[in-house]
């Protein structure tokens, strides 16, 4: 599959099947990560890999199992969320944010060196570390949608961080930006409509 072709295939799903994707595969797809750009030229990111699902349940004892749909609106209009495909994909996504964690194919947490506060910057340059793992994750985004796999990202909240810490044994300068849930879409998996944007209506030539 091509670049292109694997750009317009990407997709975001939270219904997984519950099928194991291969350790070779995995590999590959963190290895196309590792070809990212990094600020400092060596890569300084790590992975760890959850497939035992007792594994799995132990990391993610943090994360709500169940959220009701009332709760849900509760949480959308604190937002002033009032798009309806914004809307729609958040109804649908914030009560699976445990299941699809569980259930996907291999559950991947990435880790970046992080030496400086990440969240106290003295500039934009104290980001070039966290900016660069999301250059690592976008590359391995792609190599799964070229391998026909599906990708859901979760962003941990500061409690899920502070447990992790202690679950996985990190060290103390790693940071994990982001839960990679890869695997399989389940037969009914949704799939949320996208706004088609054009590039020529987003590109301003010498100024805004």
């Amino acid at each position: 599959m091509d670049l292109y072709t694997a750009i317009n295939q990407r997709r975001t799903i939270r219904d997984f099947e519950e099928k194991e994707v291969p350790i070779e595969i995995i590999k590959k797809l963190i290895q196309a990560g590792l070809k990212a750009p990094t600020n400092d030229h060596m890569r300084n990111w790590e992975f760890v890999i959850i497939g035992d699902k007792d594994e799995r349940a132990k990391v993610l004892d943090k994360i709500p199992k169940k959220i009701s749909g009332k709760k849900v609106e509760g949480i959308l209009e604190s937002w002033n969320m009032t798009d309806p495909c914004q809307r729609a994909m958040y109804l649908d996504a914030i009560p699976k944010q445990y299941s699809m964690l569980y259930r996907c194919g291999c559950l991947v947490l990435p880790f970046f060196k992080q030496d400086h506060p990440l969240l106290k910057p003295e500039s934009l340059s104290s980001l070039n570390s966290f900016a660069s793992i999301w250059c690592c994750i976008e590359n391995i985004l792609l190599a799964a949608a070229a391998e026909g796999l599906y990708v859901a990202l979760r962003i941990p909240f500061d409690k899920e961080s502070v447990y992790l810490k202690n679950v996985i044994g990190h060290p103390d300068n790693y940071i994990m930006p982001c839960y990679l849930a890869i695997g399989y879409p389940s037969e009914n998996a949704a799939k949320y409509d996208q706004y088609e944007y054009d590039a020529e209506d987003k590109i301003h030539i010498n100024r805004w």
